[in-house]
């Protein structure tokens, strides 16, 4: 069984960053839009880096990317102890989709602050944070 790809939401989409530490380059060039309803994308707490945290009515742009078990091993490393790789459904051009994200538990959030996409899109490939129709 094929397991459901992942949904990246932060860090990873930057194409440096997902190649150091998937340990492969050219991962970004695989990174398919999507977007996740009902979360938003905020600083986990005391950290320069996001999480998730539901929120009716937001919608958070980012990607997703079909790994196999040796990146996802690497991957889940750089995530660290506090995310939990947690099932969900983001929209694609494809529609609905079964997926996975790491998220860290709402209490470590900072809900106060939302953690700011960057602009060219962190992927380096334009159009990759669009929204899919």
């Amino acid at each position: 069984m094929i397991a459901p790809p992942l949904f990246l939401y932060g860090t990873l989409l930057d194409p440096a960053v997902l190649a150091r530490q998937a340990g492969r380059r050219g991962l970004d060039r695989r990174l398919v839009p999507a977007r996740l309803a009902g979360w938003r994308r905020v600083f986990l707490r005391g950290a320069p880096y996001p999480t998730l945290l539901r929120a009716r009515g937001a919608v958070t742009p980012g990607a997703l990317l079909a790994v196999g078990p040796r990146v996802l091993a690497r991957l889940a490393a750089y995530e660290g102890a506090l995310y939990r790789l947690r099932p969900l459904r983001v929209r694609a051009r494809r529609g609905s989709i079964a997926a996975r994200a790491w998220i860290a538990p709402g209490r470590l959030a900072a809900a106060a602050r939302p953690w700011p996409v960057t602009a060219p899109p962190a992927t380096g490939r334009a159009g990759v944070l669009t929204p899919p129709a």
